[in-house]
């Protein structure tokens, strides 16, 4: 693995979201060059676990609105960014509901813990998401079927 990189860059909106740009030299810095890697970031002294993706002929770091809000920054904000890459194995906190049905059915289980770390996360966000229990219930039982469809959320 490479070492740590620690540019001054600004936030720019991307879509519904917002990225830093990385130049191809910060990107072999950190010690990668794959279409996509995790990395652990450190913006104005938040920790984030993400992922640098080339996308449009850029690599972008991307924020969601959570992200941004935790590392208390918004897009048009020029701020230093610390990166290294992140080779702890990445887990996703499991739902009970969907901890329960993946106990009673082997071959969802399986499929999902084939599934990479951005799919599992998917899923697990749509359940948590849910307001109301009956919900939550409903897209369980989905989530179930489309693993047994070879399917994702994404």
């Amino acid at each position: 693995m490479m070492g740590a990189l620690t540019i001054t860059s600004e936030l720019l909106p991307r879509g519904p979201a917002a990225a830093f740009v990385l130049t191809d030299e910060q990107v072999q810095a950190v010690g990668e060059g794959a279409k996509r890697f995790p990395v652990r970031a450190i913006i104005n002294g938040h920790e984030l676990r993400l992922s640098v993706a080339r996308m449009g002929g850029e690599y972008l770091l991307g924020l969601s609105k959570a992200n941004r809000q935790a590392a208390v920054v918004t897009a048009g904000d020029t701020v230093e960014l610390q990166l290294e890459l992140d080779a702890a194995p990445r887990e996703v906190s499991t739902p009970p509901a969907l901890a329960r049905a993946l106990a009673a059915n082997l071959s969802a289980r399986q499929a999902f813990d084939g599934l990479a770390y951005t799919h599992r996360k998917e899923f697990a966000r749509w359940i948590e998401e849910a307001k109301r229990e009956e919900t939550r219930e409903r897209r369980v039982a989905k989530t179930i079927e489309m693993l047994h469809a070879g399917q994702t959320r994404s």
